[in-house]
């Protein structure tokens, strides 16, 4: 059994397949019915409004509708798109077993038990027919797919057919009354529309299922009386042909295979049973441990099975469908249908070449699994999994080729798979004694290897060598040398794909394809999550591969896409070009054509063939969303630019690489604030104010305008910024700009004119303008503000510029590939521009006699404002005429850069990156910032998952790694990587690891303070300690392996201290519980503590039961005390005396959960004894034990890692990783 789908669930009764969509239904015992996509192996949605058990589910065959009946006696219709339940059919007085669609006609059947069968239209919504005869509960009722009848189970012990014809010849909406009254008639005493025609008996016991043979006139039956019976029948009678049995309990449910010959029964003797419908005997039976099987069902058009259980269901295939095909240059050779076959790529020709023989066992899945062909000597090897596991070899006659009736004998061997590794030679791996056998051409052993690793499989990989697959690991072994030449940890691979060129390879599993090289070094892996099943590569080394649904492929840097959805599942064999060949599972050779443009461009783009590219973006018709987005995020936006005519995404693509010549086109095309604002932005940052000047002038910036002015030193158009302010009545912008430009009296009279005299007065006197000040100390009379006398005063004006600028200088770069090539987008704007720059900049901005003129006088038209008053033509402020294209001095984008060519020095990489490059340390991770890295790290190996507590230690690693100077004052802080033992002789190239503010000699000064806290008493002071050191030594780093053992040991001693200390801190709370008291106290002087620690936990714990008259445990501390040899003799006398007393009365006045004879360890989360061969689970960090419930819990002892959780181990030195 191949289980393709397993859910956990409640008990289901009912199961039913989309005849199209990869979905199943299950009904539950618990009234719920699910929604499966057994694909993707997810729940879609749940339907619940039946009231108890749903005991039966149908899909329609072509409408998006499915019925359910249930123990609530409905039947209810649901829409799956509509998500809802359309209508509710009543009728039925007990429990509704089955129900289920006409394949054709709009009617639904059910089977209930009160002992009818009822046919209903679900159009009309009404009954139609009640088929009545039975005298038990009805157990299941079907349609016969073709012919109109239905079949009928019951506990009466009979199986009937009924004759449905009258049905289908009636209207079911009669015209006249007559035939309304009968109708009606029908309906309370049911018709003659539904007859039976055959009453089978023949079961000792009540009967559960029937079904119809899809196209023979058969029936099978599966009963309480544990036997499955086939009955056969014609126009006049039906008759029992035969039974099987086998099964140990109640026959649940019973059917033919649509494929195949053979029939599926399941029973509550926890087993489904396949038999062979012509020799009528069982092939094979499938267990499972704990749960019985309600209900079995099989794909209408697939070769799928389900079966539901006690807790949940499964679906599955009863064999493999995967042809079993070699490649050998121009051919394929292939096995179908008993017959091995070649097929040419060149001519599609199809030939039929020697039979293979049957497999003798009569069971399932023993089909060719895998061939190997060695075409210089023309044999074939094929594998199945007969006898365990065999392999037949064939010598294909050269004669032999179109005839294909020679019958050969072939050489047949034992072997879990065989490959050919040589001319005339073949490997088969042995499975029992993990060796691999070497043969020849006779069939006779050469040679015995013994692999490296537990191997399950073999494959082919180069002359010579073999790719050993084990559970996690796969290794390739040159059989010749006996030595593993790579080895690579991967999921479970089931099929190898080499490159033409035998350089890659594609080790395909499940759900991902790992690509790696010949020595097995990783290149990338890809995830899935539709199953992978095939893959070839073609000639330009793309990996093309078919999952369940489509056609992939996947570049050498792991980037993936899809090229075609598929409508059925194929096998890909060879690539030619555009040209897939495929088997599908019927064997058929189909060719495939597909459009490889998309792959191809992603992989010029890759290996920075440009060229290919440019030809490729002017000559396709590549497009799409995600093509741009694949651009953008691969740092080439300068493409995806020639891909898109969108202008806004033009633009922002535009400003991501740069090219502020399309920008703007752009800008000038959307005309919109927020893009001239950004165009601003990106050109400021390129320095080309020319363009940032234009772009402050469309939107109306004028604040911007004026400090770009005051930044690149135009003092001129400034002056007259501050007269457009005046005009505007924007008084704070005029005073801005008279601020700017150093205009003390404008600065006056501003204030002056807004009514600020004393500030205006202040200004003016300061400044030294003293009519103005005198003029305004008359308007204020006797509040003349005070000057302070004795201040040193120094006035604020601004700096005269020493250049006035225009764009920042360019680096002289050579152009991209992408540049000219390819521009003629945003030709057009760039010929604007340069038109534009014949003229004056000035020219809008001329300002003329505006200083004759009053402020009353003057009025404007703005976009946003009425016009009031006349303007002459040549005087007055015509803002529009802001709208001037760039200077005319200001230099565009370099027009010079490809004469002059300067190619700018790449970065080198940071030491940072060095660092964590080939380092499994987390802490030099740390080190280098990289914390994202080094909690994997840490995750990995030590199973860590609560990081708050490491958070200060790892900004303290990084930033003790690093040292930081000052440079000049307006450019930032230059950070310095500290190297670990770093000399002046040390070469520049070589970098050293990081330097660590963590070393091993800090924790062992710890250790002696967290002794001295224990000994004194301070039992909070040492658990910080204790646990300090456990949070520290993840991020310890030491040379030596003898260092590696240290830190061990010394993880240990912190552990069994911090345990101790919580354990100890527990008691002192613990005031009212004196039996938890003592349990404390005594688990305490189990942990592994000093001799000096241990005395003083004896001494303790004697006493807390010495008090409680637990005296035999008291003796039993006492005797563990004189055995330490304690100098201090009060201590011992005290010992003494309480085993004397003990020894008078050995008893314990109250049970304490503490067995001293039984070794134990402490649970570190709840503190109670885990004793010998009970179940535990550890920390996989500090190694403290836990009772199973803490399973996936933070430890409660070093508060880092998950209880239970796999992980690698410590690795705290570079020793562990050469």
């Amino acid at each position: 059994m191949l289980t393709k789908f397993e859910t956990k669930s409640n008990r289901v009764k009912g199961l039913s397949f989309h005849t199209k969509r990869p979905w199943i239904l299950a009904s539950l015992h618990s009234g719920v019915i699910q929604l499966w996509d057994y694909r993707m192996g997810t729940l879609i949605d749940r339907f619940e409004e039946h009231d108890g058990p749903v005991r039966g589910v149908h899909f329609h065959k072509s409408q998006p509708l499915f019925v359910s009946g249930g123990d609530d006696y409905k039947i209810k219709v649901w829409n799956y798109k509509l998500h809802r339940c359309l209508f509710t059919l009543l009728g039925h007085l007990d429990y509704i077993r089955t129900v289920q669609f006409h394949h054709e006609s709009p009617w639904i059947v059910s089977a209930s038990d009160d002992q009818t069968i009822r046919i209903w239209n679900w159009q009309s919504r009404t009954c139609i027919s009640v088929l009545t005869g039975h005298n038990h509960y009805v157990m299941c009722a079907n349609f016969h797919p073709k012919e109109d009848l239905v079949v009928s189970a019951s506990l009466d012990q009979t199986v009937r057919v009924w004759d449905i014809g009258a049905l289908k010849k009636k209207s079911v909406s009669p015209a006249d009354d007559l035939m309304r009254l009968s109708q009606m008639n029908t309906d309370f005493f049911g018709g003659v529309d539904a007859v039976v025609k055959y009453v089978l008996e023949g079961h000792d016991r009540g009967v559960n299922w029937a079904s119809f043979h899809p196209t023979l006139p058969l029936i099978v039956s599966g009963a309480d009386d544990r036997q499955v019976k086939i009955w056969r029948m014609n126009d006049t009678k039906a008759w029992e042909v035969d039974t099987l049995r086998g099964h140990m309990n109640n026959v649940s449910c019973v059917l033919f295979h649509a494929k195949q010959d053979i029939i599926v029964s399941n029973s509550e003797d926890k087993s489904i049973r396949v038999w062979d419908a012509t020799k009528r005997s069982g092939l094979q039976t499938f267990r499972r441990e704990h749960d019985r099987f309600w209900i079995l069902t099989g794909h209408p058009e697939m070769n799928l099975l389900a079966a539901g259980h006690d807790s949940g269901m499964i679906v599955f295939k009863l064999e493999r469908e995967r042809p079993a095909f070699s490649l050998s240059g121009d051919s394929l050779f292939y096995v179908k249908d008993r017959f091995l076959r070649i097929f040419e790529y060149s001519t599609q020709k199809d030939t039929q070449l020697v039979p293979i023989r049957r497999p003798g066992s009569n069971g399932l899945n023993q089909g060719p699994r895998t061939l190997s062909y060695s075409p210089t000597e023309n044999a074939v090897l094929i594998c199945s999994d007969t006898d365990g596991g065999s392999y037949e070899l064939y010598t294909v006659p050269k004669d032999s080729y179109g005839r294909g009736d020679t019958v050969q004998e072939a050489r047949r061997g034992i072997g879990g798979s065989a490959i050919f590794i040589a001319r005339n030679r073949f490997a088969v791996l042995e499975k029992s004694s993990n060796h691999v056998l070497v043969k020849n051409l006779k069939n006779e052993i050469v040679k015995k290897s013994p692999l490296p690793i537990p191997t399950d499989v073999i494959f082919y990989a180069g002359t010579g060598n073999v790719l050993c697959r084990a559970e996690d690991r796969v290794v390739i072994f040159d059989l010749q040398q006996r030595v593993i030449l790579g080895d690579l940890q991967t999921s479970f691979t089931r099929y190898v794909v080499w490159s033409h060129d035998m350089e890659t390879v594609a080790l395909l599993s499940k759900h991902s394809i790992v690509i790696a090289d010949k020595k097995l070094v990783h290149r990338c892996t890809l995830h899935e999550t539709i199953r992978v099943k095939s893959g070839a590569w073609d000639d330009n080394g793309v990996f093309i591969y078919t999952t369940l649904t489509h056609i992939k492929y996947c570049l050498p840097n792991g980037d993936s896409g899809i090229i075609k959805t598929l409508d059925i599942p194929v096998y890909i064999t060879k690539i030619y070009g555009n040209t897939i060949f495929c088997l599908d599972r019927e064997g058929k050779n189909r060719p495939i054509i597909i459009d490889s443009t998309e792959y191809i461009f992603k992989l010029s783009l890759l290996k920075k063939r440009y060229d290919q590219v440019m030809s490729m973006i002017r000559n396709s018709e590549l497009c799409g969303q995600a093509m741009i987005a694949y651009l953008q995020q691969k740092g080439f936006p300068e493409v995806a630019l020639h891909f898109v005519k969108d202008e806004s995404t033009r633009f922002n693509l535009a400003l991501e690489s740069g090219n502020i010549d399309i920008a703007l086109a752009s800008a000038k095309v959307i005309d919109e604030k927020d893009h001239w604002y950004r165009l601003g932005v990106e050109a400021l940052r390129q320095g080309n104010a020319g363009i940032v000047e234009y772009a402050y002038q469309r939107t109306k910036n004028f604040e911007r305008l004026s400090f770009l002015y005051l930044v690149t030193g135009n003092l001129d158009k400034l002056s007259k910024m501050m007269k457009i302010a005046e005009v505007k009545n924007d008084v704070m912008g005029q005073f801005h700009d008279a601020l700017y430009l150093g205009d003390v009296a404008e600065r006056v009279n501003i204030l002056e004119n807004s009514g600020h005299f004393p500030l205006a007065y202040i200004t003016a006197s300061t400044h030294g303008l003293q009519e103005a000040a005198d003029r305004l100390a008359e308007k204020l009379g006797d509040n003349v503000p005070s000057i302070p006398q004795g201040k040193t005063a120094s006035l604020l004006m601004p700096p005269k510029p020493v250049l006035c600028g225009g764009d920042w200088p360019l680096l002289m770069v050579s152009k991209g590939m992408f540049h000219g090539g390819l521009d003629n987008i945003g030709n057009n704007a760039h010929e604007d521009y340069e038109e534009a720059a014949d003229a004056e900049w000035g020219e809008g901005l001329d300002i003329a006699d505006v200083d004759n003129l009053q402020n009353g006088d003057i009025s404007l038209p703005f976009e946003d404002e009425e016009v009031h008053g006349e303007i002459d033509d040549e005087h007055g402020w015509d803002l529009e005429d802001l709208d001037l294209p760039p200077e005319s001095d200001t230099p565009k984008t370099a027009t010079h850069a490809q004469s002059s060519v300067f190619v700018a020095p790449t970065p080198g990489m940071p030491v940072s990156q060095i660092w964590v490059q080939k380092s499994s340390l987390a802490a030099e991770h740390a080190a280098a910032g990289n914390f994202e890295t080094a909690m994997r790290l840490l995750s990995r190996q030590l199973g860590v998952k609560n990081f708050p507590p490491l958070k200060s230690l790892f900004v303290d690693l990084h930033m003790g790694s690093h040292s930081y100077l000052r440079a000049l004052s307006s450019a930032p802080v230059i950070s310095v990587a500290i190297e670990r033992g770093w000399t002046e002789s040390a070469s520049p190239n070589v970098r050293a690891p990081p330097s660590l503010v963590f070393d091993f000699s800090q924790l062992e000064e710890k250790l002696k303070a967290g002794y001295k806290a224990t000994t004194e008493g301070k039992f909070s002071e040492a658990l910080r300690v204790f646990l300090s050191i456990l949070h520290t030594i993840p991020l310890i780093v030491v040379e030596s392996r003898r260092e590696v053992d240290e830190v061990k040991e010394l993880i240990v001693i912190a552990k069994e201290y911090a345990q101790a200390m919580q354990m100890e801190l527990k008691r002192r709370e613990m005031k009212e519980d004196p039996v938890r008291q003592q349990e404390l106290a005594a688990y305490f002087t189990h942990c592994n503590l000093q001799i000096p620690h241990l005395r003083l936990a004896l001494l303790n714990a004697m006493s807390a039961c010495y008090k409680a008259r637990n005296l035999a445990t008291a003796a039993n501390f006492a005797r563990r005390l004189l055995e330490t040899n304690w100098t201090v003799e009060k201590h011992n006398k005290t010992a003494r005396s309480v085993l004397q007393a003990a020894e008078k009365n050995m008893k314990d006045a109250t049970q304490l959960n503490y067995d001293f004879r039984n070794p134990f360890v402490v649970c570190g989360a709840t503190y109670v004894p885990i004793y010998r061969g009970q179940k535990d689970v550890t920390c996989p960090y500090c190694g403290a034990h836990f009772v199973p419930s803490q399973q996936g819990q933070i430890c409660s002892v070093c508060d880092l890692a998950e209880v239970g959780a796999d992980a690698s181990g410590l690795v705290c030195s570079p020793t562990q990783m050469r």
